[in-house]
């Protein structure tokens, strides 16, 4: 499902970036793939499903505007399996787990990246993979707003992108501590938390 950053070496001695084109805005799916198998899972679940409704649709719309999607994913400490492998493991069980891997499949042209702690900058290719994109604002969606987005958004913010992370495309394990971590990260990353929703027709 994932794509290489870096090609095979070519004649002239020289390692050639591959063509993956730009993209100055990125969609990041962080942790939709999910066993949610955790404390507190239950409490999330028929939230994070909606947030994987509206991500579906925000996804379509960044297709047919030519931005790209980055899945940035726990491993589980699967250490020995890629993302394919655990995609499969939540698309084989039953309920929202499910659902979710169903709703937000990764296609042939989207990345797809594990990342071993809270945020997908941590030990992960992220940033060098957006700076090859040429990316300028990322579009911070996921699982939860309060905990692996949070530490996601807070270390984009670090790097200098502009921020959106719609309200209706990230979930929490209770509407509280969802409202209070976006509004953190309004105040203090100057992030655009509007809807997706209030945004139809424009990524």
């Amino acid at each position: 499902m994932s794509k290489p950053v870096v090609s095979r070496p070519v004649h002239s001695a020289r390692i050639a970036v591959n063509d993956i084109g730009t993209s100055p805005t990125v969609l990041l799916l962080v942790d939709f793939v999910n066993p949610l198998d955790f404390e507190g899972a239950d409490d999330l679940s028929a939230s994070a499903v909606e947030a994987a409704r509206a991500v579906a649709a925000l996804r379509r719309r960044f297709g047919r505007d030519g931005f790209q999607t980055v899945y940035a994913n726990d491993n589980y400490g699967i250490w020995r399996a890629d993302f394919k492998e655990i995609w499969t493991r939540c698309r084989r069980r039953k309920g929202p787990s499910s659902e979710m891997a169903l709703l937000l499949r990764p296609g042939p042209q989207d990345f797809t990246i594990l990342k071993p702690r809270h945020s997908a900058f941590y030990s992960t290719p992220l940033g060098l993979l957006l700076t090859q994109l040429k990316c300028r604002r990322l579009v911070v969606t996921g699982l939860a707003a309060d905990n692996c987005v949070l530490f996601t958004a807070m270390d984009a913010y670090l790097r200098g992108y502009a921020l959106w992370i719609p309200a209706d495309c990230v979930a929490a394990e209770s509407e509280e501590a969802k409202a209070q971590a976006l509004d953190q990260m309004r105040r203090v990353l100057k992030a655009d938390v509007r809807p997706a929703l209030a945004t139809r027709g424009r990524a």
